[in-house]
């Protein structure tokens, strides 16, 4: 049975403050917490100003204290910035307040190089990413048995329980890392088009998985963007701002609000944006529940995922309340359905019990 899930990114639509905006992921989450999604992951961006999303670990403590139920993540934390035994350390802080409800997920990608620099500046040696994905992985397993340059370094709190771990990606490297360390793996459906097919990446993904001591069999979530109205033509309309919205943020004059219909609407677009319009369109489903529900199923079917997350970036907060809703109806989630799937799922995250006590 496919779980389903969320990923937000704290859109700061225009008239909207920071503030405004995560209070409203916020009362997504819990809303998505009553209906019955599985998971509730936040995303970290820095330097993209129509977002708020820029410290997951930190949204993630006041979004678990505000729900009961929902698995709370990040989408992820960009480890390429961190020390690994620091992350270890907040997300074994965030499961021992709220245990078997926290998610790790992991990615690489370097963002902006100024952001890169600034994360950087005092780093005189930084390991390879495979290296602070092995890293991460001892700290939060509490591994002394193995040979390792801090091998006796422990992560505190000491705890009885691990964070899911995610591993996030769209590449080919990122897979092979993701299967030899027996972690689970997050497909980017959603993001830029590339030469790669995903389902060779997922194929692979499936076929190199080594069990871990966390981990017994691979494990498949695709995300992709979705956008859900009552109506095609409604959500067609809506899609106009994350058209324009998708369009600013990746050139270089990017502006400090996610825009609305209207201003949308007014744009005139080049024969250029129309174009990028038409490529970004296959990273996004849009249309009335029925349309977005077989669309989804599509997707499903053809990664053979065990989790599908939605991305709701559209306009704007009644738009979004509205359209998790709608989605939950058209697949018949609840909160007791999820209980009862998750009764009948094989378990495949291991316990955790640290090597060393």
């Amino acid at each position: 049975m496919v779980l389903f899930n969320i990923l937000d990114y704290s859109p700061i639509f225009e008239g909207w403050n920071a503030r405004e905006a995560l209070l409203h992921t916020r009362d997504l989450a819990q809303l998505a917490d009553s209906l019955g999604y599985h998971r509730y992951w936040v995303a970290e961006h820095h330097h993209v100003f129509s977002v708020a999303g820029s410290t997951p670990e930190l949204l993630m403590m006041q979004l678990a204290a505000s729900t009961n139920r929902i698995r709370i993540g990040s989408g992820g934390i960009m480890l390429r910035h961190y020390s690994p035994y620091k992350v270890a350390e907040n997300f074994r802080m965030l499961e021992a307040f709220y245990p078997n409800r926290i998610d790790l997920g992991i990615g690489r990608s370097p963002g902006y190089p100024m952001v890169n620099r600034a994360l950087n500046e005092a780093k005189d040696i930084r390991v390879s990413y495979d290296q602070q994905v092995k890293d991460l992985y001892k700290y939060l397993t509490d591994n002394t048995d193995e040979e390792h340059r801090f091998k006796k370094l422990i992560a505190t709190p000491v705890i009885d329980t691990i964070p899911q771990i995610w591993l996030l990606g769209r590449g080919t490297e990122g897979v092979s890392i993701a299967a030899a360390n027996g972690s689970a793996y997050a497909f980017a459906h959603f993001a830029p088009p590339s030469k790669l097919n995903g389902q060779e990446i997922v194929m692979n993904y499936r076929s190199e998985f080594k069990p871990s001591s966390l981990l017994e069999n691979p494990r498949v979530m695709v995300a992709v963007f979705v956008i859900i109205a009552e109506t095609r033509e409604e959500a067609a309309d809506i899609a106009t701002a994350f058209d324009l919205w998708l369009l600013s943020i990746e050139s270089t004059n990017q502006p400090p609000y996610y825009p609305s219909i209207r201003t949308a609407k007014d744009r005139k677009l080049t024969i250029v944006d129309e174009e990028k319009i038409t490529q970004n369109r296959t990273r996004v489903i849009i249309g009335d529940p029925k349309l977005v529900k077989t669309e989804i199923e599509r997707v499903v079917d053809l990664y053979q995922a065990d989790e599908i997350t939605i991305i709701p970036q559209f306009y704007d907060a009644n738009n979004r309340m509205k359209g998790i809703k709608l989605l939950a109806e058209a697949f018949g989630l609840s909160a007791e359905n999820i209980r009862n799937r998750k009764r009948s799922i094989v378990p495949r995250f291991r316990n955790h019990r640290p090597y060393f006590l």
